[in-house]
C-alpha cells in the first residue's frame, strides 16, 4: 500500500491532498498548522495507513495547493474552512475523524460545528481551542489586531523568515539536531514564493476571528462530546498545556497526554504519537 499525492480544482482553486489506506476503513482528516502542509504528516501517514484511511489536504497558498492572488481569494478562516467543507463533500467524506495542528483547529472545529453528524472523533495535537491556551508569544500579533497599523504589520514579517520557521521546529525539543531541516525548509519555499507573505500576514490578522468563534466550538463540544484526544507538546511557545487541559472542561470522554516536545510533536514523538492515536481510536470507533 502506498501514498498516493493527488490534485483536485474546488472553486478554481487547486487543492494538493496525501491519500492512503483503503476507503473501506475509517477516515481521517489531517489539517496541518503553518506554516507547514500535508508534508508534516509524511511519517504518520505511514503509520496509520494500514488501518484507517487518510486525507491530508494542503490549504490554498500553502505546500502544494495552488495560491491564488489576495485579489482572487479571501483568505480568511473562514473560507478556507468553507473550501475544505467543498473538498470533504466532493470526495465524498460521510464520516471521518480529524486531526487538527495548529491553523488546523479553526478549520477543523469550523467544520465540525457546522456538520457535527460528519465527527467520529477528535484528535488535537497542539490545536487550540481555549483561550488559557494562548501564550505570550502572541503578543505581537495582539498588538496588530488591536491596532492594524503598517508598522504593527510589519513588525510580523520576522514570524515568516527562515530562521523563526527553523525556531518553531527546534524550540522546546529534547534533541534539536534530530529534527530535520527538510521539515522548515520545506515551508520556507512556500513562504519565500511572490505574495504569500500578505498571505499569511491577512491570516494572521483574521486570527483574532477565531477567538470569537471559541464559546461556538465549546457549545459543539458539550452537545456533541466527540470523543477526544489531546496529544500536546508542552513547550509550544504559541499553545501552552493550560489549553490541552482545557478540553476537559467541556468533554466527558477527553484523554489529554503532554508530551515533551514543542510546537511540531510529530518531529520529535512521531512513535508515542502514532501509538496514542491507533490505541484511541480503535477502543472508540468499534
Amino acid at each position: 500500500m502506498s501514498i498516493q499525492y493527488k490534485t483536485i480544482n474546488i472553486h478554481n482553486v487547486n487543492i494538493f491532498y496525501r491519500e492512503a489506506g483503503n476507503r473501506s476503513n475509517p477516515t481521517i482528516l489531517l489539517l496541518h498548522g503553518f506554516p507547514s502542509s500535508s508534508h508534516m504528516y509524511r511519517d504518520l501517514i505511514i503509520k496509520l495507513m494500514d488501518d484507517y484511511h487518510i486525507i491530508a489536504p494542503d490549504y490554498p497558498g500553502f505546500g502544494n495547493s495552488g495560491q491564488p492572488g489576495m485579489d482572487d481569494f479571501d483568505y480568511t478562516f473562514d473560507n478556507i474552512a468553507m473550501l475544505m467543507n467543498e473538498f470533504v463533500e466532493t470526495l465524498n467524506l460521510e464520516k471521518y475523524s480529524i486531526y487538527v495542528h495548529d491553523y488546523g483547529a479553526p478549520i477543523g472545529f469550523r467544520l465540525a460545528t457546522n456538520h457535527p453528524e460528519r465527527i467520529e472523533a477528535v484528535i488535537t495535537q497542539n490545536g487550540n481551542a481555549y483561550e488559557e491556551g494562548l501564550l505570550s508569544a502572541w503578543d505581537p500579533i495582539r498588538r496588530y489586531w488591536e491596532n492594524p497599523t503598517e508598522e504593527n504589520k510589519n513588525k510580523l514579517r520576522s514570524l515568516l523568515s527562515v530562521e523563526f520557521t527553523k525556531y518553531q521546529y527546534t524550540d522546546g525539543t529534547r534533541h534539536p539536531e534530530r529534527i530535520s531541516p527538510d521539515a522548515w525548509n520545506m515551508d520556507q519555499l512556500v513562504l519565500d514564493r511572490p505574495g504569500n507573505d500578505d498571505i499569511q500576514l491577512a491570516l494572521y490578522y483574521d486570527y483574532r476571528n477565531n477567538l470569537i468563534q471559541y464559546p461556538d466550538w465549546h457549545d459543539f463540544f458539550r452537545t456533541y462530546q466527540p470523543s477526544t484526544l489531546v496529544v500536546w507538546g508542552k513547550n509550544d511557545m504559541f499553545f501552552g498545556p493550560k489549553g490541552a487541559l482545557a478540553f476537559q472542561k467541556d468533554l466527558k470522554d477527553c484523554e489529554v497526554h503532554l508530551l515533551n516536545t514543542g510546537h511540531f510533536p510529530l518531529e520529535e514523538e512521531l512513535e508515542t504519537s502514532a501509538f496514542l492515536i491507533k490505541q484511541f481510536l480503535r477502543e472508540r470507533l468499534k
